[in-house]
C-alpha cells in the first residue's frame, strides 16, 4: 500500500517525465534544501496586508517544508530500491535501519541486517528473531469488546499476495490469521507468489545475497505448508506465477482459487489482531454489496513495533494516489467509535463477497503492477450500487516498507493506471487527473491499453455518474472545473526557465530550470486566478496558493485568504501574450539579475511586451 496521511506538496517530485531524469530531480531537491538552510540567516522582506498571517511562525513553516522534503525523499526511495553496496559495512552507519534499532549489534551482524534490509525494504533480520505468534496490543475502541455477532457467519478465504518477501514475515502473516480467526470461519489460506524467482528482480543484488532468500521461499515455505496441510489437508493452497504479473492480477489469481463465500485480499506482510473477522463478516452478511476494509495500524519497518493509526476513511487525490481521510461528519455525529466509517475508496487490502466481486468486474486487469486499482474499485462499487466501509473494530497491522522490491518506476504505472480510471469512470472530471499529472488530454503519449471492456462493464451495470459520486460520496474532494489552462508557464525572454513555486517557506515564486514537476504546475482559471503548485485534493487540506500582487512584488498567497482580503489576485492572460494584473495593471515579467542563480528574477512592473505561454489550453484564453 502506498497511501499517505498528509497532503503531498511535492508528490510528483522525482517522477520521471519525458526528457527528465532523476539527476535533475535530485538537483532540484538539493537546491531547495540549501535554500531552506539559508532562512536561518536571512531576514524575510516584510509584506503588508497585516503580514498575511505570517504570525503562524517561521519555525512552523520551516518544519512543514522539511516534512515535505522528507516525503519527497521517502517516495524517491520507495520508487527506486537502492542497490546493495559492494561493501555494506561501510554504509550501514548512515542507513535509516539503524536510527532506532541495532546499536548493540556487532559490525558483522549489522552488515547482514543491512543487506537484508536493502533487499526487502524492512528489517528481515529482526523479523527472523521474533516469535511467529507474538502478541499484539489490542487497539480496538473500547466498545468493540462488548459487541455481539450472529452465530452463523459466512466462511472466509484469506489470500496473501507476495513477491520477494522474507519467509518469517509471510509465516507470521499466516500464523496470525490462523490464531486470530475463529477456526469455523477460516476455510482456507491462499498464497500467491508473483514470481519471486524472477531474475529481473534479483539482478539488482549480488547472487550470493539473493540465493538464500530464494531458497527460503521455495523450500522452507513448502515445508511449512506441508506440515500444516498434514493436519488439515488442503488448508493452504499456493499459486505460483511463471512471470511477474503485478499485485493487481495477483489478487485476481488468488480470488479465482478461493472457494469460501467471502474473500479477504491482503499483502503477505500483515498481522491480524484479535476479533478482526466477526465485524467484517457480519457487515457482508447483512449486505453482500458492501466492500470492507479493516482499520490499519503500522508495523514500523525498522524495529517492528506496532504504531497505532487513528481511525480514518480512505480516499484519493487527483493523481489517484490513495490517502487516509478524516472520517465524515456524519460518523462523528454518531459519537460511537465502533460504528462503520463510510469511505470513498480503498487503500488496497479489502474483504468482499466472492460472487459479488465477480459481478462488479473484479479488478481492472488491464492495469499494470499496482496503484490506482484500489481507487478504481471504490469508485466503481459506489457508482454501481454498492458501498465501501472501514470498520474500527477490525484492526490489522501492516508493514510500511522503506522501499519496494518489485518495481523501480511505480509512479509511471500509477500514472498509466490513473488515466485508465479517468477515461472509464470520471466523465468530464477526467480532466482533473490529466491536470494533476500535468499531461495533455489529447495525444498524451501514454498508452493506457484497451478500455472497451471496462466501458462495456459500466454500461452493463448501469452505473451512476462521477458527478453523483463527488456530490454524494466524496463531497470533501475539491473540484477544478473552472480551469481553462494548465501546465508549465514559460517566458519568451528565457524559454528554458519556468515559473516555480520555490520553497514555500518564502511564498515567493521564482524562475527555475524547467522540469515539469509539481512545483511548476500552474493552473489558470476562468475567474482569472493563477494557481501555482499542487492541486489541493480536499477541503480539509491546505488551500491552493495563488499568484498575488503584494506591494508591487509577486507573492504566493492562499487563494481563499487573498480573495477574502480583496487582494490583487486576478490576472489577464492570453496565450503568447503578457500576464497583467487586472487591478494594478502591472505585468509579471523577467528582469536580469546577476545575483540570481539563473540570471533572472520575477518582477511586477510596467508592461514591456514580454510574452508568456502555458503548456495546455482547454478553452480559449481571452482578456
Amino acid at each position: 500500500m502506498v497511501c499517505t496521511r498528509k497532503t503531498k506538496t511535492l508528490v510528483s517530485t522525482c517522477v520521471i517525465l519525458s526528457g527528465m531524469t532523476n539527476i535533475i530531480c535530485l538537483l532540484y531537491v538539493g537546491w531547495v534544501t540549501n535554500y531552506i538552510a539559508s532562512v536561518y540567516v536571512k531576514v524575510q522582506e516584510p509584506i503588508s496586508e497585516k503580514k498575511l498571517e505570517e504570525d503562524k511562525g517561521d519555525t512552523l513553516r520551516i518544519i512543514e517544508r522539511l516534512d515535505h522534503l522528507e516525503n519527497v525523499i521517502k517516495q524517491h526511495i520507495q520508487e527506486a530500491p537502492p542497490k546493495l553496496e559492494e561493501n555494506p559495512a561501510e554504509a550501514f552507519t548512515d542507513s535509516s535501519l539503524f536510527a532506532h534499532w541495532g546499536q548493540d549489534l556487532s559490525p558483522e551482524n549489522r552488515r547482514i541486517a543491512l543487506k537484508q534490509f536493502q533487499y526487502y525494504g524492512y528489517n528481515a533480520y529482526l523479523s527472523d528473531r521474533l516469535p511467529l505468534d507474538r502478541p499484539l496490543p489490542d487497539l480496538r475502541p473500547n466498545g468493540c469488546r462488548n459487541l455481539t455477532f450472529p452465530d452463523r457467519l459466512p466462511e472466509v478465504s484469506i489470500v496473501f499476495i507476495f513477491v520477494n518477501e522474507a519467509l518469517s514475515v509471510i509465516l507470521r502473516s499466516i500464523r496470525s490469521a490462523i490464531d486470530r480467526t475463529p477456526a469455523h470461519l477460516l476455510k482456507e489460506i491462499i498464497l500467491v507468489d508473483d514470481n519471486s524467482n524472477n531474475d529481473q528482480n534479483l539482478s539488482r543484488s549480488p547472487q550470493e545475497c539473493c540465493l538464500p532468500f530464494r531458497e527460503e521461499l521455495k523450500e522452507k515455505l513448502k515445508k511449512y505448508i506441508d506440515e500444516v496441510n498434514a493436519q488439515k489437508p488442503g488448508f493452504i493452497k499456493v499459486v505460483r506465477h511463471s512471470k511477474q504479473e503485478g499485485l493487481i492480477r495477483s489478487r485476481v489469481s488468488g480470488w479465482r482459487v478461493a472457494t469460501a463465500p467471502v474473500v479477504a485480499l491482503f499483502d503477505a506482510h500483515v498481522e491480524f489482531n484479535v476479533g478482526w473477522a466477526e465485524p467484517v463478516l457480519t457487515r457482508i452478511k447483512e449486505n453482500r454489496k458492501r466492500v470492507i476494509s479493516p482499520s490499519f495500524d503500522n508495523i514500523k519497518y525498522d524495529n517492528f513495533e506496532i504504531e497505532e493509526y487513528p481511525l480514518s476513511a480512505q480516499g484519493f487525490d487527483w493523481e489517484l494516489w490513495c490517502r487516509y481521510l478524516n472520517p465524515p461528519k456524519s460518523w462523528w455525529k454518531l459519537e460511537n467509535a465502533t460504528a462503520p466509517i463510510r469511505s470513498p475508496a480503498l487503500i488496497g487490502c479489502f474483504v468482499v463477497d466472492r460472487e459479488y466481486f465477480q459481478e462488479i468486474g473484479l479488478l481492472d486487469e488491464g492495469m499494470e503492477v499496482y496503484g490506482g486499482e484500489n481507487v478504481e474499485l471504490g469508485i466503481r462499487v459506489w457508482q454501481c450500487g454498492g458501498s465501501v466501509e472501514v470498520l474500527p473494530c477490525s484492526r490489522i497491522a501492516h508493514i510500511e516498507r522503506a522501499h519496494k522490491p518489485y518495481t523501480e518506476d511505480l509512479t509511471a504505472h500509477v500514472r498509466r493506471n490513473a488515466l485508465r480510471v479517468a477515461e472509464v469512470w470520471m466523465d468530464e472530471f477526467k480532466s482533473h487527473v490529466y491536470m494533476a499529472w500535468n499531461i495533455p488530454q489529447e495525444d498524451s503519449g501514454i498508452d493506457i491499453g484497451d478500455i472497451s471492456e471496462r466501458k462495456a462493464l459500466r454500461k452493463k451495470l448501469q452505473c451512476k455518474t462521477f458527478r453523483w459520486y463527488l456530490v454524494s460520496v466524496y463531497p470533501e474532494m475539491r473540484m477544478y472545473s473552472d480551469t481553462i489552462a494548465y501546465g508549465v508557464l514559460q517566458n519568451s525572454l528565457k524559454s528554458d526557465l519556468c515559473l516555480d513555486q520555490g520553497p514555500d517557506t518564502e511564498n515567493i515564486p521564482i524562475m527555475y530550470i524547467c522540469h515539469g514537476m509539481t512545483p511548476q504546475n500552474v493552473y489558470y482559471t476562468s475567474s482569472q486566478q493563477l494557481h501555482v503548485g499542487v492541486l489541493s485534493p480536499t477541503v480539509d487540506d491546505d488551500d491552493n496558493r495563488c499568484l498575488v500582487d503584494v506591494n508591487s512584488r509577486p507573492r504566493l498567497i492562499e487563494c481563499n485568504y487573498a480573495k477574502a482580503k480583496r487582494m490583487k489576485l486576478y490576472w489577464q492572460f492570453t496565450q503568447g501574450g503578457p500576464i497583467q494584473n487586472r487591478k494594478s495593471k502591472r505585468c509579471l515579467e523577467l528582469q536580469e539579475n546577476s545575483e540570481n542563480e539563473f540570471g533572472f528574477q520575477l518582477v511586477l512592473q510596467k508592461c514591456t511586451g514580454q510574452r508568456w505561454s502555458i503548456t495546455n489550453v482547454l478553452k480559449s484564453l481571452s482578456s
